[in-house]
């Protein structure tokens, strides 16, 4: 998207079912299972801009040997850090002991990252703090094997505080607010009290105290314990976690907001964040990889057995369609698919904003991500041309205008070329403006004076880049019309789930619809009138909020706020004149059938902590407040 955007985290999680010479033998490598989890990482790697992490666990270490290493960076290129650290214990030992390299109890027992669980994690902090200490893998640590937590995820809690006030009664003093910790905390306690039941059975029956971890390892109930922790969560949640006896658990939110996958067999289980990253690192068919079930835990035992558990009750499935039109790659096939569909579901807007002139129509797209959708238009404009010159045939219509109809293409162009070398993704917002003036290279003489040009975004969130960069070097080709078209609908309310869209104020879609509601007599009664259900909603208990906000939208007509956002965005001293067309919801839920979380667009959040964060996004509005909504 033309826009800046704060992305979303990663996870990755592997696990060795076979011991480590069996993979030397097979694969000529002591490095099958690191090199594994690097793919999987580098595959996701447009999930995670602030920083990477990763951690191991061994099986079955005698007492006083380290069993757990973890290794995190938040450097200019933390990924490249993090793979070089798991890879250079290998390296030193090869150098030092070439003869040993086969030897895989060796190898295990002196080589910091060869072990049989590891968990990656890449980072896209949506709290602003950044460092190597935010960093996930997160590790509570404990001279219990059994107590001993890794935790990675990508996640977000709407009631965070809620969930804090929680330990504190629990007789907790956490150190800090943010929820990776609370999460942390809330699934370590229930672990440490699950250790100490299974321990107190044994001691009372007179099990010398040696002998209960093994007991605690064979009768400890994950899911159990899973259940007991999660069962206050509100918000979208993938987390994966580790053990320090070698337990594996990936557990999904009940509406399944965040995605997960995973693939099993004889060899291995892997986990990613997205389907096409676990094909390529291990060249498994597509149909062979499942989906983590909303509400369920994916659990790997000590013994490599695997299970899926039903941890929270299933709510209405609910994945974010944010995923599909943006976020995730679409080298999925599905997700490849659905991109076109909704560049072909505009095909109709498109045709009459240009008044079916497609001579004199240039079309492009801005970026590259918003390519997909851009096939999806064309070959819906191809449809047209075909149906055109069939109904035109079947009437019988005079050779001129078949000869012009077979003559008619889509004039297709690449207008504006991202430079690869200049980055503005994570480029603090007053630097970023002017260097988004130089990150692209425009192509000159293409287009007339009489044209007018269609140019597809895959959304439009702030319309900031767009108003002060993307059309004014647009308006440089001298075109006589653009069409800025977005094959996301509008964006009205903030995410809570992970992404970072967290100030209402900052939509040019919220903007418009304000600016429209304070033009009417009334206009300044409604905001009241929202601002005070907002503030008494506060008092509500969570699962009763309502989204008070909805109330704005439903005064105003799509294509008011649609106008209104073409004037916000139109610089005044433009040549062109300047439209914009938005998917509509509609053809999102058509192309999507699948992806119905929409709440972005609707204000149809799947949890009610949802509500109370939009309730809470439009109150510090009114406030003046930049504080964010949750």
């Amino acid at each position: 998207m033309s826009d800046w955007i704060g992305h979303e985290c990663g996870i990755a999680a592997i696990r060795l079912r076979k011991p480590l010479n069996y993979y030397i033998k097979k694969y000529g490598t002591s490095m099958y299972g690191v090199n594994k989890l690097n793919l999987l990482m580098e595959k996701q790697h447009n999930r995670g801009q602030d920083g990477a992490g990763a951690a191991v666990i061994k099986l079955d270490m005698e007492p006083g040997s380290p069993y757990i290493f973890r290794t995190r960076s938040a450097g200019e290129n933390p990924l490249m850090d993090v793979r070089s650290r798991l890879a250079k214990s290998f390296i030193k030992a090869a150098d030092e002991y070439p003869e040993k390299m086969s030897d895989g109890a060796w190898i295990k027992e002196h080589v910091h990252f060869a072990g049989e669980l590891l968990l990656g994690h890449l980072r896209y902090g949506t709290h602003g703090a950044s460092g190597e200490t935010f960093c996930h893998p997160f590790l509570r640590q404990n001279n219990w094997m059994t107590r001993n937590l890794v935790l990675a995820g990508n996640f977000n809690l709407t009631n965070n505080r809620e969930l804090f006030e929680m330990l504190v009664e629990l007789g907790q003093h956490p150190r800090n607010h943010t929820d990776t910790v609370v999460v942390l905390e809330k699934i370590g306690h229930f672990l440490d009290e699950g250790n100490e039941a299974i321990f107190r059975k044994y001691r009372k029956a007179g099990v010398e105290r040696t002998s209960i971890t093994a007991k605690i390892i064979e009768e400890l109930d994950l899911g159990l314990v899973l259940r007991k922790a999660t069962r206050a969560f509100d918000g979208g949640y993938v987390m994966a976690g580790m053990l320090g006896h070698g337990d594996l658990f990936v557990l999904r939110d009940p509406a399944g907001i965040r995605p997960a996958f995973y693939y099993e067999d004889e060899e291995i289980v892997a986990v990613a964040s997205e389907r096409p990253q676990i094909k390529t690192a291990l060249n498994v068919p597509l149909e062979a990889i499942r989906e983590v079930e909303p509400g369920h835990a994916l659990i790997v035992r000590k013994d490599g057995s695997i299970q899926s558990e039903l941890i929270n009750e299933p709510l209405e499935k609910k994945p974010c369609s944010f995923e599909r039109i943006y976020f995730s790659r679409g080298t999925d096939l599905d997700i490849y698919r659905e991109r076109k569909l909704l560049g072909r579901s505009l095909v109709k807007q498109v045709l009459s904003a240009v008044n079916g002139d497609l001579e004199h129509t240039v079309f492009s797209y801005i970026p590259n991500t918003a390519e997909t959708a851009f096939y999806g238009l064309m070959e819906g404009l191809r449809d047209f041309r075909t149906q055109a010159l069939r109904e035109a045939m079947q009437r019988g219509a005079p050779e001129t205008e078949i000869e012009q109809l077979l003559t008619l293409h889509p004039r297709i162009e690449k207008l504006m070329t991202k430079d690869a070398k200049l980055r503005t993704f994570i480029t603090a917002d007053a630097d970023r403006e002017e260097l988004v003036s130089q990150v692209y290279d425009t192509t000159y003489g293409i287009i007339a004076p009489t044209d007018t040009l269609v140019v597809l975004d895959d959304s439009i969130v702030r319309g900031t880049t767009l108003r002060r960069s993307i059309l004014r070097i647009l308006d440089r080709l001298k075109m006589k019309k653009i069409i800025v078209v977005s094959s996301a609908p509008q964006i009205r309310y903030p995410d809570c789930y992970g992404i970072d869209m967290s100030k209402m104020g900052d939509f040019v879609a919220f903007e418009a619809a304000v600016s429209l509601v304070r033009e009417q007599a009334d206009g300044e009664a409604l905001l009241t009138s929202i601002y005070e259900a907002a503030l008494a909603d506060l008092k509500k208990p969570v699962r009763e909020s309502e989204n008070e906000v909805k109330r704005l939208f439903a005064s105003l007509s799509l294509e008011a706020i649609t106008e209104r956002i073409g004037s916000i965005l139109t610089p005044k001293d433009l040549s062109a004149e300047v439209e914009i067309i938005f998917q509509r919801i509609e053809g999102l839920h058509t192309a999507c059938p699948a992806h119905q979380g929409d709440w972005y667009f609707t204000g149809n959040y799947p949890t009610p902590g949802g509500n109370r964060v939009a309730n809470r996004a439009f109150i510090n509005f009114m406030e003046s407040s930049n504080e964010r909504a949750y």
